[in-house]
């Protein structure tokens, strides 16, 4: 392997692993299909509430692996979005994940809005509203309980919504932070009820404990309902209630930054360009990727070049396992098995035979029933001739699959050991 072929190893397996939704499946009509129909009686809604479902692509029943999950709201329109954006960025920027897409169609107003209302800019306003409280009792003991029971999920949950969706989600953050990790608030409706909920904001975030939880809010770029002159610099000085929703969302903002003792992880982003319908395609892109900030996958740079030792690999895998134990609040392997792998046969064909002998170890220990892991260190030990170790690894494999092929390399090396 030469070094072109080094350096390029790392990137090219990361952009494996992103651009696997996007094959194509030749005896399909159509390209993509996205979104499993599901739906559960809700105790507390008196309805039936449908969610749609999409596993990751690589998700593989025999695995028995879990996932970290995302909830999204308005599912039927912004789950394809969400899940274009895993397709891309999951490996090396997202980790992958399952997405649950909750219907909103019926009952939006309802369920989504946080404080009952009769009157919406000085208009009679008769649409049921302000059931948020139920609406997150639904999500709490009935949704994430049998979303859990039946799907390969983790506790570790994510948030996601717009407009009224964006007002439920920092509603969730501020009433029931227990409930998700991670929030993405895109263009909140945070006017509603002439700001109920940010002057609530006002007065319990400042003194909550949001350690380990993290909000990206997004702004859209129409400030002014009528007047093109109204821009970012000058919006809070306008009173009328033709701002009073990006006000609203700008004051949030300020506050969420005033009181960050609190632990919060926070960013906020203004799309100039984009109006309120069209904001959640880059919001979903950019919060996905901060919330997710500290899984990125860091010292790739180390991983490609030959002259890095192996105590200072050993020393940047071990950080990594730790730290996403960290976040996660249970272990995680670093790295995907195949990138372990990859990284030992390349330290093979190098002849850095200690390198190779160490990622195989790891494959080892973080995916612990591949038999494909022990495959790998048999063929360390066969490439040193030391077949008795080969053997042993080898029909540990076996043990876990007991494949054709396993037990074919068994009689091979027995033949091997006797000589």
């Amino acid at each position: 392997m030469n070094r072109f072929q080094i350096l390029l190893i790392i990137g090219f397996s990361i952009f494996v692993q992103q651009f696997a939704t996007c094959q194509i499946n030749q005896a399909n009509e159509f390209l993509q299909k996205v979104g499993a129909l599901d739906s559960i009686y809700s105790e507390s809604l008196k309805e039936h509430r449908a969610f749609y479902i999409q596993l990751p692509a690589n998700y593989n029943p025999n695995k028995n692996e879990k996932y970290p999950v995302v909830y999204v709201l308005d599912g039927e329109v912004l789950l394809p979005t969400v899940n274009n954006v895993l397709g891309f960025y999951s490996g090396g920027f997202t980790p992958e994940m399952v997405i649950v897409g909750i219907s909103n169609t019926n009952n939006r107003t309802r369920d989504l809005t946080t404080s009952k209302i009769n009157e919406k800019y000085g208009m009679p306003f008769n649409e049921e509203n302000g059931e948020a409280n139920n609406f997150s009792k639904f999500i709490e003991t009935e949704l994430i309980p049998y979303i859990e029971k039946k799907y390969p999920v983790t506790t570790f949950r994510t948030l996601i919504g717009h407009s009224y969706g964006g007002l439920f989600v920092l509603y969730t953050l501020i009433h029931h932070p227990q409930l998700f990790s991670n929030y993405v608030a895109i263009d909140p409706s945070l006017d509603w009820d002439n700001q109920k909920l940010y002057l609530e904001a006002q007065t319990k975030m400042p003194d909550s404990n949001y350690n380990g939880k993290s909000l990206f809010m997004s702004l859209s770029g129409q400030l002014h309902w009528q007047n093109p002159e109204v821009t970012i610099d000058n919006v809070m000085e306008d009173t009328s209630e033709f701002t009073l929703f990006s006000r609203s969302n700008i004051a949030f903002s300020n506050m969420v930054k005033q009181n960050s003792k609190n632990g919060l992880a926070y960013d906020w982003k203004f799309y100039p360009k984009d109006l309120h319908g069209t904001v959640p395609f880059s919001s979903i892109k950019d919060g996905l990727i901060f919330n997710f900030e500290w899984y990125q996958w860091e010292n790739t740079n180390k991983f490609n070049s030959p002259e890095t030792s192996k105590n200072e690999l050993f020393d940047i895998i071990t950080y990594r396992a730790k730290k996403l134990e960290t976040y996660f609040n249970y272990p995680v392997p670093p790295y995907p098995e195949e990138i372990l792998n990859t990284l030992g046969y390349m330290s093979l064909d190098m002849e850095q035979t200690e390198k190779a002998k160490m990622y195989f170890e790891f494959a080892i220990q973080f995916y612990p029933n591949s038999a494909n892991s022990y495959d790998s260190m048999a063929d360390y030990y066969e490439r040193k001739n030391d077949f008795e170790n080969a053997l042993k690894f080898v029909t540990k494999a076996f043990e876990l699959n007991n494949e054709a092929y396993y037990a074919e390399r068994i009689k091979t090396l027995k033949e091997k050991n006797k000589g």
